[in-house]
């Protein structure tokens, strides 16, 4: 199984997942760039879906569907666990991720995780569900998956989320080196690097809490730190 990312617009980003007979495109808003690597690779484009239904990550998929012989499977149809088969390579298992926004979901391959605008390299994305107890759920699913796991993200915002990240921790001696390996070329990160830099997954260092309690904000629960760090951060 590989992975094949493709940007378009300002940051968005897509992909193909693909073995040597099958492909699955996700976010295929560079259509015509996709259909282009699935010829020269000489492999179909079997199935379009999305990590959710914001109009930034579906525009491609009926331009992509027009190109080739792929079936569309919405994503709210998908449920946690079900794997889309590749048929001679690991299937892509479905993590239900909501908070973002209520549909989202990841895909887990062999080694990856396309998180869609659920996890980004470097921060969050935006609760715009409103549930921040089920985004908080969410993203401690991706944070128990092992640490050498591959995060490719929905969008490339890593230059200006580590200016954040700075803010928020200034004195974390990692982020330097995170910014250093950065390539706008191939944006991904390994999740253990995610939990050194990310503000948003580090509620639990002491760092963190120390940053908490110097703004006086809440912090006895796991939750109360994650809460504080997404909406005073």
């Amino acid at each position: 199984m590989d992975i094949q990312q493709f940007k378009y617009g300002a940051d968005n980003l897509g992909y193909l997942i693909y073995s040597e007979k099958f492909c699955i495109a996700i976010d295929p808003g560079a259509p015509d760039d996709m259909a282009k690597f699935a010829i020269e690779k000489n492999i179909p484009i079997d199935i379009v879906t999305n990590t959710h239904n914001h109009a930034d990550h579906t525009k491609g998929n009926s331009a992509l569907l027009k190109k080739t012989n792929a079936r569309f499977i919405d994503c709210t149809t998908l449920s946690q666990g079900q794997v889309l088969d590749l048929k001679d390579a690991t299937g892509l298992e479905v993590m239900l991720t909501p908070g973002h926004t209520m549909d989202s979901l990841c895909f887990k391959g062999d080694g990856f995780i396309v998180t869609g605008d659920t996890l980004f390299n470097a921060t969050v994305g935006n609760c715009f569900s409103g549930d921040l107890e089920s985004f908080f759920n969410s993203l401690k699913q991706l944070m128990a998956l092992p640490g050498n796991t591959l995060v490719y993200a929905g969008h490339d915002y890593v230059l200006q989320s580590l200016k954040y990240a700075k803010i928020i921790e200034p004195n974390n001696p990692n982020l330097n080196g995170y910014a250093a390996a950065y390539n706008p070329d191939h944006v991904v990160s390994r999740l253990s690097e995610e939990l050194k830099v990310n503000p948003y997954l580090r509620f639990n260092t002491s760092s963190m809490i120390e940053r908490l309690k110097e703004k006086n904000l809440p912090r006895e629960t796991q939750f109360q730190r994650f809460s504080s760090v997404m909406e005073v951060f």
